[in-house]
């Protein structure tokens, strides 16, 4: 009954090293060496090195780590842009694409050697990565999973329709969902634990926790440990606890 997990990477390879560091000291603490690590999804863009990210985690996943790394909007976004420069994300406005630097499709492309992405005709900017991208790594982010269940929590990326079983959740609400989900104060069924909307702290709001703190932006990189019902966050000193901010769920039977 015990899970670990660290919130949107984006790029931030310096980041995803010190928080898989807290998460080893922990599980030293602990004596635990197999229980899962969930990576939140977003493992790319607006950073300076999504290659090394994606390196990172494929090396890990192949070596056998109890980790689990779920797809967020920005890993689908670059899996799409792969598969066709020209498709375009039903959770994107009209007009915005994953090039254009709100979103950091150019860090990522220039990450892998592509320059100046934004400012050249998509399909040259596909031709090219077609030619620098491994393969590995476009088929690990294409593979990557919505979600995870254990610890008594459920683990997405951006979150869950209010009302839908866990199980009958789709894709694009997993990987977009924003306000119907943060402003449903119901039991889901399992403590919802999720990224996509930045926030200046931790938050565990009863029924959700949002370790989403920016790395995309300047903030930290979270990572957590869910636990016997109870969510602590890392740090370098050890535990700290993170309680909620609301009327609380837990635990659940």
């Amino acid at each position: 009954m015990r899970a670990y997990a660290i919130g949107d990477i984006h790029g931030q390879i310096d980041l995803l090293h010190a928080a898989h560091k807290r998460v080893a000291e922990d599980r030293t603490r602990v004596g635990d060496s197999s229980s899962p690590l969930i990576h939140l999804g977003d493992l790319t863009d607006r950073g300076p090195a999504s290659r090394d990210v994606v390196e990172t985690l494929l090396q890990g996943h192949a070596a056998g780590k109890p980790w689990v790394t779920i797809k967020g909007n920005h890993d689908h976004m670059f899996s799409l842009f792969m598969a066709n420069p020209n498709a375009h994300d039903p959770g994107l406005r009209p007009g915005l694409t994953w090039l254009n630097t709100r979103l950091g499709g150019d860090t990522t492309m220039a990450s892998y050697g592509i320059e100046n992405a934004t400012d050249r005709p998509p399909a040259d900017v596909h031709a090219e990565a077609l030619s620098k991208i491994p393969q590995t790594h476009l088929a690990f982010l294409q593979n990557l999973p919505m979600s995870f269940k254990g610890a008594g929590a459920f683990f997405v990326h951006a979150g869950i329709r209010p009302g839908v079983p866990l199980e009958r959740q789709t894709a694009e609400d997993m990987m977009w969902i924003r306000a119907e989900f943060h402003k449903d104060q119901r039991d889901h069924g399992a403590l919802i634990v999720h990224g996509h909307t930045p926030v200046d702290a931790p938050e565990h709001h009863g029924n959700r926790v949002n370790i989403d703190t920016g790395a995309a932006y300047g903030g930290p990189l979270t990572a957590i440990v869910v636990e016997d019902g109870q969510v602590h966050v890392l740090t370098e000193g050890g535990r700290i606890p993170l309680t909620p901010k609301k009327r609380r769920f837990w635990p659940f039977n």
